[in-house]
């Protein structure tokens, strides 16, 4: 019988020392807690400082969010850190995927443990207005018409909006060409200059661009509707079955944490989450809170693996 990945990632913490575990719980945290993430101003930085308000009141101790250049220099610090619960991170799928695209100092299910999945959102696929088209399965028709000829952009080679896209194509059937930019802000406007068609793109990002009629958006990608956009149909309901992509937030821990220590940060990031005003936050964000398990998490991650892996390896996707 074959064990499921995620329990195995979870197996060292329920079998660590639970009376070495407890006693360290009983006296964290005792000094601040700092919770490391990408460059400031993105996603992961907004979560961040929204969770470590609520988390410094239930710790009882400064809990403070602190910065890097990107998001590796974060993964790899933390990887590093010890384990004792005071350099945590919190990141989205590159913490996951990044390794499948290229060689890198940290290995996901080895160097980290899981304590909750914070949020969830879907992505949007937005088009020019130019493009004839208004549904995903019009889309889907004139880029089998036009095989080649529409392009859609990327906010980097391996990004997360590059996956989506690329899922899109092999579940399609389509040929699209793929135009990676250096940043998000690159990618969209090339979109609205109608240099490229398409592109899956943050809500928060293009809201005001479609409200002015600029982009228009097609579907989300998330399974079934979402009350994150009222009205919006999703790409599965909508010309592609089984179709889904979510952008995943989660918090984790260097190996070695105890068990203790990770059940604590998990009652109390689960806590945060489902107050009021942070959910409020979130949703006004375009996201939603969630806060689950760490074996939610762990089983969260495992299946966006499985999927990125298989949609990397067909695209033939590799940063040199």
């Amino acid at each position: 019988m074959r064990i499921p990945g995620f329990v195995l990632w979870m197996f060292p913490v329920s079998m660590m020392v639970l009376g070495a575990g407890v006693v360290c719980g009983q006296d964290y945290p005792n000094k601040p807690v700092r919770i490391l993430t990408s460059g400031a101003g993105g996603g992961n930085d907004f979560l961040a400082r929204v969770i470590a308000q609520p988390l410094s009141r239930s710790l009882d101790q400064q809990v403070i969010v602190e910065n890097r250049a990107g998001l590796l220099l974060s993964i790899e610090t933390v990887a590093k850190a010890p384990p004792d619960g005071y350099a945590l991170l919190v990141a989205a799928n590159t913490l996951w995927t990044g390794p499948l695209l290229r060689k890198l100092s940290y290995d996901t299910l080895k160097d980290f443990l899981p304590i909750s999945l914070m949020t969830r959102a879907p992505t949007m696929l937005v088009v020019h207005p130019s493009l004839p088209v208004k549904t995903v399965k019009e889309l889907i028709a004139l880029a089998k018409a036009r095989p080649g000829e529409l392009n859609y952009g990327s906010s980097s080679i391996g990004a997360s909006n590059h996956l989506a896209a690329e899922l899109f194509k092999s579940m399609a059937g389509v040929n699209i060409v793929h135009i990676p930019f250096k940043g998000s802000g690159a990618a969209l406007i090339s979109l609205i200059g109608g240099q490229v068609q398409l592109f899956f793109a943050t809500p928060g990002s293009v809201s005001a661009q479609v409200k002015s009629g600029k982009l228009r958006v097609l579907a989300v990608t998330s399974a079934e509707p979402t009350a994150l956009f009222p009205g919006l149909t999703t790409v599965a309901a909508s010309g592609l079955p089984g179709y889904e992509l979510l952008d995943v937030k989660g918090m984790f821990a260097p190996r070695g944490t105890p068990a203790a220590i990770i059940s604590r940060l998990n009652r109390e990031v689960v806590m945060a989450l489902n107050q009021t005003d942070v959910k409020e936050m979130l949703f006004k964000a375009g996201a939603e809170a969630v806060g689950s398990s760490p074996e939610q998490l762990a089983a969260a991650v495992e299946s966006e693996i499985a999927t990125a892996s298989k949609t990397i390896k067909e695209a033939g996707i590799r940063i040199e």
